[in-house]
């Protein structure tokens, strides 16, 4: 099967103002809680990637009406069948490659008294859902799936689901979503309790619908959330932000190539998911928020962000919920950075879409960086300049491995290249074209 490798060469300095594509994370949740929703919902900067898209076909499936823009601008529309309104989907639900959507939309049918089948590609039916069964089982679901609890699987729901109090074992928002979203149909209070505070964007989305949720802090630390089960959700308008997990790609681009000035507009800056920013502060980087403001919620602002060196630091584990797709770019910037940078507590990256932190390993080293790589930490050993790169590296069928090597190639005396550029477009439709609008050099290469 032919692949569609790129290949990034170095660049001269990177100019220009761009916003990237919508918020994955919310993007998915505003489908979702549109779903649910009384009346329509119009979602504004919806990202249209592949992960995004695969969840409103399962909704559609299950009855919502979702209706894409008809011309550039317009909104995407749901037409929502209300809390616990879905039907029984006629068909397998293909999540592709999205962990988010198939996660989160197990959550939502066990919520619902029919059996629905999901599966997806090849890298996502070899991610363990073990973890988010786990307490939808004690909400009365069942499941039949492959061996480790991996896709394809049947989600069976209870009638009714049962509300329950669970204490998150590990930090995981997905987890959290899930449970928070079968708990919308059970009557009485569904409490999620979490140690670690994970990316909140289910918490603020079902409030914007009209849910009763409290968050209160608990004698240990520890935070709970308490949904009221059974609401009556009303259609709202969702205005979505650029996703900073999208935009730390040309955001670290400009920090590695010497003179770039650049400025991404209306990223969402969720203290919950801004430790990217926190962290290259840390190491000296040049990024400003400019025009702060909030949208449905969210936090944005614009970044400026301006060249310049940059030196390694120790990254806690306590950062890593409110980082943990960044911690691959992070990776490309420590990599340019003078000394090290120990990546601490970050074992849930062998479980993404690849084993991340083998994936960053080998592709660094491929590329002239020292690494050192332990089950949950990842030290890269910069030198204060970029590494000599000339690598193709393998990107395991994920896109942020893919995205950001190619950053790399943009600072490296001689060019790197990702041998599948494809599953790019999961997440960051357009990126080639993104980049090259600030005067990155990117060359597409058919690979076998």
């Amino acid at each position: 099967m032919a692949t569609q490798g790129l290949t990034a060469r170095k660049a001269g300095p990177l100019s220009g103002s761009v916003r990237v594509p919508g918020d994955k994370s919310i993007s998915h949740r505003a489908l979702m809680l549109g779903a649910m929703a009384v009346g329509e919902t119009e979602i504004h900067g919806l990202l249209a990637g592949e992960d995004v898209l695969r969840t409103a076909a399962a909704l559609s499936a299950m009855g919502a009406a979702v209706t894409p823009p008809a011309a550039d601008g317009d909104p995407w529309r749901v037409a929502g069948v209300g809390v616990g309104g879905l039907a029984e989907p006629a068909g397998v639900l293909d999540m592709g490659n999205s962990g988010t959507a198939a996660r989160l939309l197990t959550g939502l049918i066990a919520g619902h008294p029919f059996t629905a089948f999901l599966t997806g590609d090849a890298s996502l039916v070899r991610r363990p859902m073990r973890r988010v069964m786990e307490p939808l089982e004690r909400m009365g679901a069942a499941f039949v799936t492959r061996s480790g609890g991996r896709l394809p699987m049947a989600v069976i729901g209870p009638d009714p689901v049962l509300p329950i109090t669970y204490a998150l074992p590990v930090a995981s928002a997905q987890v959290k979503s899930a449970v928070l979203l079968a708990g919308l149909n059970a009557p009485g209070l569904t409490t999620v309790i979490e140690r670690q505070p994970t990316r909140d964007h289910s918490e603020l989305m079902l409030r914007h619908f009209g849910a009763a949720l409290a968050v209160s802090r608990e004698a240990d630390g520890s935070h709970a959330i308490a949904l009221t089960g059974q609401p009556e959700l009303t259609g709202r308008p969702v205005h979505v932000p650029a996703d900073i997990s999208s935009a730390a790609f040309p955001l670290v681009a400009a920090l590695i190539c010497p003179g770039s000035d650049i400025v991404l507009r209306d990223v969402g800056m969720n203290p919950r998911r801004a430790g990217l920013v926190e962290t290259l502060r840390e190491m000296g980087a040049d990024i400003v928020a400019e025009n702060a403001r909030v949208e449905a919620g969210e936090p944005t602002a614009d970044l400026r962000v301006r060249a310049g060196p940059l030196a390694g630091v120790s990254v806690p584990p306590q950062r890593a919920p409110a980082m943990i797709d960044e911690y691959p770019v992070l990776c490309i910037a420590a990599a340019c950075a003078e000394g090290p940078t120990r990546m601490l507590g970050v074992g849930e990256l062998r479980v993404k879409e690849s084993d991340r932190i083998a994936r960053m390993a080998e592709g660094l080293a491929a590329c002239g960086v020292r690494v050192e790589a332990t089950e949950d930490s990842l030290t890269v050993h910069g030198t204060g300049r970029p590494p000599p790169g000339g690598a193709t590296v393998a990107t395991a069928l994920d896109h942020r491995i893919a995205m950001s090597f190619l950053v790399l190639g943009l600072a490296t005396d001689a060019p790197v290249a990702v041998d599948d550029a494809g599953p790019i477009d999961t997440s960051f439709p357009g990126f080639a074209a993104t980049m090259a609008t600030l005067g990155a050099a990117l060359r597409s290469t058919a690979a076998a």
